[in-house]
């Protein structure tokens, strides 16, 4: 099965299974997240980042263990993704739990914007970041990214909204594809 199919089939079997407490299904928050992008202007890579920012989810194995512990589904996500698409939508996704973290180091509003799911996985994630850590963290060549795709994630969480759906994605992804 190629890329674009995988994530079509993950997004249809797996797809409607709750979103972390949320009041939005996964497939209903990746459309959300993704349509925000568009609606933003970003580039097709960072459409396609928005819209598989939480794949990790959805891919055969848990991200969250029985103890609750975080089990990095953005790395999870990133690594899956790495052969067929480039580094521009791959690490927006790989980053975008740190730039939550971020965000709520060095603004408070930011934090107080958090619904209770995102504040609970926040802990799961490691909580706010040091001062080291976060000067550290702005050097990366894709922190912008990681952070407009952590804004649009935090606000993809409204229930019955109405966006387009997979399918008018799929010219994009199999454009940033790299390999089949």
């Amino acid at each position: 099965m190629n890329p674009i199919d995988e994530i079509v089939n993950l997004f249809a079997t797996r797809g409607n299974a709750e979103y972390l407490g949320e009041p939005v299904s996964q497939k209903e928050h990746a459309l959300q997240c993704a349509d925000l992008a568009v609606r933003n202007s970003a580039p097709d890579a960072l459409v396609a980042a928005a819209l598989l920012h939480d794949i990790g989810h959805l891919l055969p194995c848990e991200t969250i263990n029985p103890r609750g512990e975080d089990r990095v589904h953005e790395e999870i996500a990133a690594a899956w993704l790495q052969p067929y698409f480039g580094p521009e939508v791959t690490e927006p996704i790989r980053l975008h739990v740190i730039a939550k973290r971020y965000l709520c180091s060095v603004e408070p509003s930011y934090y107080s914007r958090l619904s209770q799911p995102s504040i609970d996985t926040l802990g799961l994630q490691g909580g706010l970041l040091s001062s080291a850590e976060a000067k550290e963290f702005k050097k990366h060549p894709h922190f912008e990214s990681a952070l407009r795709v952590r804004i649009w994630d935090e606000a993809a969480k409204e229930p019955g909204k109405a966006v387009p759906g997979v399918p008018s994605y799929l010219a994009l992804l199999r454009r940033l594809t790299t390999r089949d």
